[in-house]
């Protein structure tokens, strides 16, 4: 049996109902994926890249998994399908959106999966609700903490943290 290792994930979605997208988001990876260990709020930011669709509303996850790296990616992608995703372009709105930000403290870069999420140091609305979680977590390719990363992101969106 594979050892138990920390990952972090990243949701967001921007159509039908977010809140409870994000509920049922949490509630599959829990059954299917690990524990959930953490959570951080949830935010709310403009839509990144392609900017002519609705808010997103972003939540950042600590898991615990004995899955391997390629199984975790391939139950994400069971769940966004279940959940109704369609991947129709890059950016795209979506239903639900499920990253692997960090898995443990590993770099993976396999044709399916790079890890650390090579985009996230560029993005206010991945790096606030992590920093929430794990401010102090240092990023493995780039040997900063997710404090200083968020301290020189240049991304202008404003991320809103969203009360209960």
């Amino acid at each position: 049996m594979s050892e138990q290792m920390t990952v972090f994930l990243h949701t967001g979605t921007n159509l039908g109902n977010r809140k409870r997208n994000l509920s049922w988001a949490k509630l599959m990876i829990n059954e299917q994926l690990g524990a959930i260990l953490q959570q951080s709020a949830v935010y709310e930011t403009a839509a990144w890249g392609v900017e002519n669709q609705p808010a997103f509303l972003n939540q950042a996850l600590a898991i615990s998994t004995t899955l391997e790296p390629e199984q975790l990616l391939e139950k994400i992608h069971r769940i966004e399908n279940k959940l109704g995703r369609k991947r129709l372009h890059r950016w795209a709105e979506r239903i639900i959106d499920i990253d692997i930000l960090f898995y443990d403290d590993q770099v993976i870069n396999s044709p399916w999966l790079t890890v650390p999420h090579p985009r996230m140091q560029t993005r206010n609305f991945v790096l606030q609700p992590l920093m929430e979680i794990a401010p102090n977590m240092m990023h493995p390719v780039l040997n900063k903490t997710i404090t200083e990363l968020a301290k020189a992101c240049d991304d202008g969106l404003s991320v809103r943290r969203m009360h209960s």
